[in-house]
């Protein structure tokens, strides 16, 4: 992973699983978590597919949560809260976050993912896998019901779901 995309990648998932939070203990919460952050490494690197995309937006910054926090009902920055509590936010990005939505609550839309970045340096590492994205088994499902919950995902899914149609379809890759 491109270390540019290290705190986007970080920042949006943490909003997604603070927004469609685990109900479980620690294990559900460490399974939600993984599946957002597979779902949000797909979802960036075919947003960002070259280093200078991914450094362009390491420079102007992805945009933060605030849109995001009023279509999803998510809590924002509480009035009088320490502003440094909510730092992350400003790294989150809308588009990377829609994407993300829609390979989660779409199982067959996030292969198609998946396979639209074979051949990428970054897919191609040996350590990479996108198991709980692809192919999640029961208790991934149950841990990250609220996550994967299409219904529920479905205002922020469908912020950029044709932009990312888009971009799988075949042909030349172009950048967001």
């Amino acid at each position: 992973m491109p270390a540019d995309l290290s705190p986007l990648i970080a920042a949006t998932a943490q909003w997604l699983t603070r927004a469609y939070p685990s109900d479980g203990g620690a294990m559900d919460s460490a399974l939600c978590e993984a599946q957002a952050r597979q779902a949000v490494t797909v979802a960036a690197w075919l947003r960002y597919p070259s280093p200078m995309d991914a450094a362009l937006v390491s420079v102007a910054g992805p945009g933060g949560s605030a849109r995001l926090d009023w279509v999803s009902g998510a809590d924002g920055t509480a009035a009088g809260d320490d502003p440094d509590t909510y730092a992350w936010r400003t790294w989150v990005d809308e588009v990377v976050a829609s994407w993300a939505a829609c390979l989660l609550s779409a199982p067959a839309l996030a292969a198609a993912a998946v396979a639209a970045l074979a051949g990428s340096p970054e897919a191609d590492a040996p350590a990479v896998e996108f198991r709980r994205l692809v192919t999640p088994d029961a208790r991934d499902r149950r841990a990250a019901a609220l996550l994967r919950h299409p219904d529920l995902l479905a205002p922020v899914a469908e912020l950029h779901h044709e932009r990312l149609l888009d971009r799988l379809k075949p042909g030349p890759a172009l950048t967001a």
